[in-house]
């Protein structure tokens, strides 16, 4: 799994964690059904359904561009794959992007998608509100195509496509997806929520969460999701607070948003998730050379 499969470069990214996610949906005989109430860059997501570890993923996110972009990947594939493949990597052309996802509301789905699509690939790590790689006068060590591999991009979006039918989008408020939709789906559905982390999400995302929304959003997953849910956040007192009465533990991830560090991060876990044994979690995180601290709860 050394390939990435998603085709957006996404801030906190979590494929390294799919083979843990795997572990879990088969510790719990999950098979049908996964859905993300935060996808970004769906990264988990993609890798079970193209390793065919799940039948259905569920993706929404609040975002609309987001939305959007994977809206344009199962719906308009083809026509994505043109644009990869005619993109002018020019600051002109980032300018016009940039005013799209700036105005929304008057564009259709595919240039919001698109745009988004082309910011992240573009942007200094991703991130849609940073600047273009390499600077506006391209002088930079690194120019703005430095992360635009055209063949590998369409390779990426096509192979996705092939799994259209299994993949359902949605673009709702986390907290109304976990009420109206995820209340829908059947018993064999892991719940793998990635929310915006608790420091440092507004440099990272354009949509944040303030204290109180963390807080709205724990009582939501604990009173309303009632199939295996997994979270993962970063680990601060105050998060580790909100969900003390739940199973977790505590574990360190590289990230290379803006600058390569290592940071804290917490698993928790519903009351209906079976967790895989130390000594399996232990080989995992061996292999994802994530390190479990002293701080366990499980």
């Amino acid at each position: 799994m050394a390939k990435n499969n998603t085709p957006l470069r996404y801030p906190g990214g979590k494929q390294k964690l799919a083979p843990f996610i795997m572990e879990i949906l088969s510790c719990n005989s999950i098979t049908d059904n996964y859905a993300e109430p935060f996808a970004g860059g769906a990264g988990v997501a993609i890798e079970l359904l193209l390793n065919k570890k799940i039948k259905n993923i569920h993706l929404n996110d609040s975002d609309i561009g987001i939305y959007a972009f994977w809206h344009c990947v199962k719906n308009e594939n083809e026509k994505l794959c043109r644009n990869i493949t005619t993109a002018s990597l020019t600051i002109e052309e980032w300018k016009r992007r940039k005013y799209i996802i700036q105005h929304p509301q008057d564009y259709d789905l595919f240039e919001l998608g698109y745009s988004v699509f082309y910011l992240n690939r573009c942007n200094r790590s991703g991130v849609l509100s940073a600047g273009v790689i390499g600077g506006l006068s391209q002088s930079g060590n690194y120019k703005m195509d430095a992360r635009f591999p055209r063949n590998e991009l369409i390779r990426r979006v096509e192979a996705i496509g092939l799994f259209a039918e299994s993949i359902s989008i949605t673009n709702m408020d986390a907290e109304v997806y976990i009420q109206d939709y995820v209340s829908h789906l059947s018993s064999n559905t892991l719940v793998y929520l990635d929310p915006p982390y608790y420091y440092k999400s507004k440099a990272l995302y354009l949509n944040s969460y303030e204290n109180n929304d963390h807080l709205e959003l724990s009582l939501s997953i604990k009173n309303n999701i009632k199939q295996p849910w997994v979270l993962s956040y970063d680990a601060v007192s105050e998060i580790i607070n909100l969900y003390s009465d739940r199973r977790y533990f505590i574990y360190d991830l590289q990230y290379s948003a803006s600058r390569s560090y290592i940071g804290k991060e917490i698993f928790i876990f519903g009351d209906h998730v079976e967790i895989p044994t130390k000594s399996r979690l232990q080989n995992i995180q061996s292999a994802l050379e994530l390190i479990t601290s002293d701080s366990l709860s499980i």
